[in-house]
């Protein structure tokens, strides 16, 4: 089984506009609603590729039933903890000739419902993924990814990181699958400017000296790179389409790259699985579907 972890899910709504000016009453020219947070989002394209996950994470009010519904997919099990308290956040995604975002808070999360959540993880068994992706709620403590994964050590299962700064690297002591910074994380972690092809390696060679098995670098634009744990370095292209979204696409390049390794357990396939799915999504206005993914997997090189 996958388990993919969300602490802080979200609606996401989307209001596209030709312009946003400040100060003044703006019009909408399109609205859209999407059930979001990274672990979620990994779940979501994983049940494209006909993969099974259980998404586990907390939800609370309205906000939280409308998420539970939206998931509901054969593909993907839900296992959320319901908070006493507060709503699950709503975020807005300003497209206009700039984008702009405005993320919620979320709610409060009590230690007796962080500890449900923790109990949770006994389920996880040898030969399962487990993913922790995304920033974590203000009530949470900062450690709370190594608590998680000292819940699950010793276990023969692969542990795959999305996260930033402190997060990520303190999960490495773990020895995670994977991990997935950008270049500008990548930039953040090691507080130096990351340019060039050969920096970016450099960099994500010291993350695979710390813990890291796998480092796969999603390079915007120019696409993706990956060291692989023997060492070998691959990239993989983008396709110039029109770009129509950026929300997720990291989240799905995640999902294809498990889904990849899964399928053939290789890692070249793994990126150019994991690349295709992230460039579904930056070219559809929600998340990747199966049927753009096996699209670009015919075309990307």
């Amino acid at each position: 089984m996958i388990y993919t972890i969300t602490l802080n899910p979200s609606i996401d709504y989307v209001v596209r506009l030709d312009e946003f000016e400040l100060g003044i009453t703006n019009r909408t020219v399109s609205e859209e609603y999407y059930y979001g947070g990274k672990g979620i989002n990994v779940s979501c394209v994983l049940a494209e590729l006909g993969f099974e996950s259980t998404a586990l994470g907390f939800l609370a009010g309205f906000t939280g039933e409308e998420i539970k519904k939206g998931l509901n997919n054969e593909k993907i099990k839900t296992d959320f903890i319901w908070l006493k308290n507060g709503n699950s956040r709503v975020n807005i995604k300003i497209k206009a000739d700039v984008e702009t975002e405005i993320n919620g808070q979320g709610p409060d999360i009590s230690d007796g419902e962080l500890e449900l959540l923790m109990n949770k993880l006994e389920n996880v068994k040898d030969g399962d993924v487990l993913v922790l992706a995304g920033s974590i709620p203000n009530t949470l403590p900062d450690d709370i990814y190594e608590r998680m994964l000292e819940k699950v050590k010793g276990k023969d299962i692969k542990i795959v990181v999305d996260a930033t700064k402190k997060l990520l690297l303190n999960s490495l002591k773990y020895k995670p699958f994977l991990i997935k910074p950008n270049r500008q994380e990548l930039s953040e972690i090691f507080e130096t400017k990351i340019v060039s092809a050969q920096d970016t390696e450099k960099y994500a060679k010291k993350l695979q000296e710390m813990g890291a098995r796998n480092v796969l670098i999603s390079l915007g634009g120019e696409g993706a790179m990956l060291i692989d744990e023997n060492g070998e370095k691959h990239t993989m292209g983008v396709l110039k389409e029109k770009v129509i979204n950026t929300v997720g696409s990291g989240d799905s390049m995640v999902a294809g790259f498990i889904a990849g390794y899964e399928m053939q357990k290789d890692y070249s396939y793994a990126l150019k699985m994991g690349s295709a799915c992230g460039n579904a999504t930056a070219f559809l206005p929600g998340l990747a579907t199966k049927e753009k993914i096996y699209e670009i997997m015919e075309k990307i090189i």
